[in-house]
């Protein structure tokens, strides 16, 4: 990954005057990089990265493996991409291993994700089993520490 790509990675609101210092390139080619990159699909958006730990009504979130049978004309393409439509699934990944996809899933409760690996997920052609693991904590998040102790604060020792 080119510098100006790690520099937006990690703070996608700084300005382009400001990666042009960092980079030593003037303020014109950031701008006209920036945009070659959306326009190519290579920046496809831009995110705020929530703690939603501290949020009240936190969203539950699991990773849900998934086995798949592969279909004669295009592999698991068709099938990943019809999973991957359901607003309830906010990233999909294909995977090597005992699973052919890696889901990260959301709802309101834990009820509500259930649903959908009950419902519509695993009554889906071509999907012949999951295996749901409910995230309890987030520590790290798209490389951003989700807590950092405070200097005064001392681990817990137990006897």
């Amino acid at each position: 990954m080119n510098e100006l790509l790690k520099l937006l990675k990690n703070n996608a609101k700084e300005s382009p005057e400001n990666l042009a210092k960092l980079l030593g390139i003037p303020v014109d080619e950031v701008t006209r990089r920036i945009a070659e990159y959306e326009k190519d699909g290579i920046i496809q958006g831009y995110q705020a990265v929530i703690n939603e730990d501290k949020l009240d009504g936190a969203p539950v979130t699991a990773a849900i493996e998934v086995r798949l049978t592969a279909e004669r004309e295009g592999g698991f393409n068709r099938v990943a991409e019809r999973i991957s439509r359901f607003p309830e699934v906010r990233s999909a990944f294909l995977m090597s291993g005992g699973y052919d996809l890696l889901l990260f899933v959301s709802g309101n409760t834990l009820h509500e994700v259930a649903s959908f690996v009950s419902e519509k997920l695993s009554t889906l052609s071509g999907v012949v089993g999951t295996g749901t693991h409910f995230m309890l904590k987030t520590y790290k998040r798209n490389d951003v520490l989700m807590h950092i102790p405070d200097e005064n604060e001392r681990p817990q020792i137990s006897p």
